[in-house]
């Protein structure tokens, strides 16, 4: 396989989980959308176009001691997690570094949030999410951290879900033009009891 059928290869896939999971908001029961936001009233959710600029292959620098992390959410509540490791990686010529978060010392995946200086502008306020699984992520060169697959926690299409805020440490200052934008639609409200 050539480089360029490759990253095409990796671009439909990235494609098709798109279109799986807006069918997955739009129809199914499962969906984090209430029933009368779904069907023809869906309105679709919106991404950057397909950029392999922000696909990145890294390794993890694991950190020696896994300090605990009390991270904040949207419902005043707190989730703590383990600071695992961390990701370095350039976006035009600048190096950034991410922290990856496990939830227990059991744990094979990594969590990835991240904000960046899109939101509250073109992508979702209070950041977006990356989940980094051994199967899919990792390979024989480390890591992949594709920005690509960046997505949005469920309370920004229902504030009836409760979402870990994205800790001060992954404040990235920098555009990240790649992944989910924000919701087209307005957020469920289940407190909105006036039919909007």
């Amino acid at each position: 396989m050539t480089t360029t059928d490759a990253t095409d290869d990796w671009a439909r896939q990235l494609e098709e989980a798109r279109e799986a999971k807006a069918e997955h908001f739009r129809e199914s029961a499962r969906s984090p959308l209430p029933r009368d936001m779904q069907g023809e009233s869906f309105p679709g959710l919106d991404y950057y176009e397909v950029d392999p600029e922000y696909r990145f292959v890294v390794s993890l620098d694991e950190h020696d001691e896994k300090e605990q992390v009390t991270v904040e959410t949207t419902a005043d509540g707190e989730q703590t997690y383990l600071r695992w490791g961390e990701f370095r990686f350039q976006v035009d010529g600048e190096a950034y570094v991410l922290q990856a978060y496990r939830p227990d010392r059991d744990a094979d995946r990594f969590w990835v949030p991240f904000r960046d200086d899109t939101n509250g502008e073109e992508t979702y306020d209070a950041g977006r999410y990356l989940d980094l699984e051994p199967a899919t992520h990792r390979t024989e060169d480390g890591w992949i951290l594709d920005f690509n697959e960046a997505y949005n926690p469920t309370c920004a299409y229902n504030y009836a879900y409760e979402c870990p805020l994205i800790p001060m440490e992954n404040w990235l200052d920098v555009r990240i033009e790649a992944g989910e934008k924000d919701f087209p639609g307005e957020p469920a409200d289940p407190h909105d009891h006036t039919g909007h």
